[in-house]
């Protein structure tokens, strides 16, 4: 439980969880792991490993907060730690420390019953709008493990079922000249109005586009706050998603395009600066199966008084359409049923799973109906119900790491089955050789 709330505490983002990243490694060195720091080109990213040899398993954990979501814990309005700080809106903080119990877990019982293999503890920087597990694919970090497991705060409990969005994630400047609005606009070149034609470009997009694509874009600069002045510099961050790699890529072509066009209206120059990418989730039902079993096997989370009367408060925040979602805290395990539809989500686990058979769990942290990045996740980022459910995903992960550890067939059933899931497909990284983990494009 401390180092959730230490974590929570810490609300690190993209590639700068150095205290988070820190404390998990001085837990894992103190149960025995050995660590390897800053792979892949990020400081904060490290492997963590114990014991030798085959099977080789491995559990992702993850820490990175969100922007502008700073919210102070155990309360049911809406009031920061930090005014414009950072805070938890997605649970990272309970991921990784239900991913530390879980591989520790592993250790304790191969240590009693003197098991042979490898458990491993994949510090994963970044998933938020950073693709770190992407750039760890790419240097080839994962190349050597059998299976991965991970897992994901979520109002619900049961096995993560189909796929995911790929996306590619872009800055694009406007560079135009400034000049006086009103005595002399006509020497001036809008780099806001390029800004503002593109997107007008991208929503007539929305239409000849396959249904499951989605575009989003920030305005992070709008030229300064002068309305007098011609804006001579503009900037978007643009984000594509699609089921496929090959369609985000194909989408986000034209969209380079629409930039191309909005530029050529305003008189204006256009740069597209490539920021990240993460592929989609590639499914695997012989590891699912295997969560799911080890999900009916464990007792429910199960709450006390106050947890309810705390849950049923967050749940009377919520919008009538969460409100009637059902029980304040969700305690049965969703039946697991196949499909590789992908969600309207996406994550760099998906580039792990490309390269190793990988599977995926939820559990119930928060009030039914609460929606991710919000400040109501924030909010319950240290509550009793939420460390129950993390140790709930911990165990189960622990529990599905030791069934392949003593039933060598399912590994050898999940390889041939990401194989041919792949047909054929070779993974290529969505991210360009030539681009570095980074915090901002400068």
């Amino acid at each position: 439980m401390y180092a959730n709330d230490k974590i929570w505490e810490f609300a690190e983002t993209r590639f700068q969880e150095y205290r988070s990243s820190k404390l998990l490694c001085d837990i894992l060195e103190k149960e025995g792991f050995f660590i390897t720091k800053a792979v892949a080109g990020m400081d904060t990213a490290f492997v963590a490993t114990f014991g030798n040899g085959k099977p080789k398993i491995g559990i992702l954990g993850e820490y990175d907060a969100l922007y502008n979501l700073s919210q102070k814990a155990n309360i049911d309005e809406k009031q920061a730690v930090v005014e414009n700080g950072n805070g938890h809106g997605c649970g990272h903080n309970a991921l990784g420390v239900g991913a530390l119990a879980a591989v520790v877990a592993v250790k304790d019982y191969m240590v009693k019953n003197n098991l042979k293999g490898t458990i491993c503890y994949f510090g994963c920087p970044g998933e938020e709008g950073g693709s770190g597990k992407t750039y760890m694919v790419r240097e080839k970090v994962f190349s050597d493990i059998d299976a991965a497991f991970t897992w994901h705060p979520s109002d619900v409990t049961g096995v993560v079922e189909g796929s995911t969005l790929a996306n590619i994630q872009a800055y694009v400047r406007f560079y135009g000249k400034s000049a006086h609005a009103a005595a002399c606009p006509h020497l001036g070149r809008s780099a806001l109005d390029a800004v503002e034609l593109m997107n007008v470009g991208i929503n007539y997009l929305r239409e000849h586009v396959i249904e499951d694509a989605r575009m989003h874009y920030a305005l992070t600069n709008g030229g300064g706050l002068s309305p007098n002045v011609v804006q001579a510099f503009a900037e978007e961050l643009l984000l594509v998603r699609a089921p496929k790699m090959s369609q985000a890529k194909e989408i986000y072509e034209r969209v380079k395009s629409i930039a191309k066009g909005a530029a050529l209206m305003t008189g204006t120059k256009v740069e597209i600066i490539f920021d990240k990418a993460a592929s989609n989730v590639i499914v695997n039902d012989t590891l699912n199966k295997v969560m799911y079993e080890k999900l009916l096997e464990l007792e429910p989370i199960k709450l006390i008084k106050e947890e309810e009367e705390f849950a049923k408060k967050i749940k009377n925040t919520l919008g009538d359409e969460e409100k009637a979602s059902g029980k304040f805290i969700v305690d049965s395990v969703k039946e697991y049923k196949f499909t590789e539809k992908a969600a309207p989500g996406s994550t760099d686990v998906g580039d792990v799973s490309f390269v190793v058979p990988t599977a995926q769990i939820n559990t119930s942290c928060w009030a039914s109906g609460t929606a991710g990045h919000s400040w109501q996740v924030v909010s319950q980022g240290k509550c009793s119900y939420l460390h129950k459910a993390m140790l709930l995903a911990g165990k189960a992960m622990a529990l599905s790491a030791l069934e392949l550890f003593e039933n060598d067939e399912i590994i050898t059933k999940a390889k041939a089955e990401l194989k041919e899931r792949l047909n054929g497909e070779e993974y290529v990284c969505p991210i360009p050789a030539d681009v570095k983990p980074h915090l901002k494009v400068e």
